[in-house]
């Protein structure tokens, strides 16, 4: 059972970082139930109330500013509220519409498209798109440094008890 329940945890580590890359999977939230799959195959003694407030901070703080980094880029190069939810849905489902570069693309092509409805020159739309770009790359970045930091703050409290 043993193995088992490690081979569970890290294929939910595992999904959690590729979540930060690709934002249909769960993310934050396969890595915080790997803690639930460690308590309930080994045991919940090492997690005490100080773990549980610092990695539900993290999540919340991974939704926030996953949103909010998102747009930031949009709204940093002068974009509308069209642009962001533009670029909110082609990031959701850009990677299924072209699937090699949905992922780019789509919250390209959805801010691009949000500007121009917002009644933008295309110019501009296209500043707002590589401004969306900027937000996704950066808020993939802080996403999975938070997420790692919650798989190493894991693996150091189960070290220490």
């Amino acid at each position: 059972m043993a193995i088992l329940g490690w081979v569970l945890i890290i294929a939910l580590f595992a999904v959690g970082l590729a979540g930060a890359v690709y934002p249909i999977l769960p993310g934050a939230l396969a890595i915080y139930l790997a803690f639930f799959v460690y308590g309930w195959f080994f045991s919940f003694d090492p997690f005490g109330a100080w773990f549980w407030i610092i990695q539900t901070l993290i999540v919340v703080v991974l939704f926030v500013a996953d949103y909010v980094v998102g747009a930031w880029g949009v709204k940093k190069f002068g974009g509308s509220r069209a642009s962001v939810i533009g670029s909110t849905i082609g990031i959701i489902f850009g990677p299924f519409v072209i699937p090699a570069f949905g992922l780019i693309l789509g919250p390209f092509i959805g801010a691009f498209v949000g500007e121009l409805i917002a009644g933008a020159n295309p110019g501009k739309a296209l500043k707002v798109s590589f401004g969306s770009l900027l937000g996704l790359f950066t808020s993939t970045v802080v996403k999975l440094l938070l997420q790692i930091a919650m798989v190493v703050l894991f693996f150091i409290w189960i070290g220490l008890h």
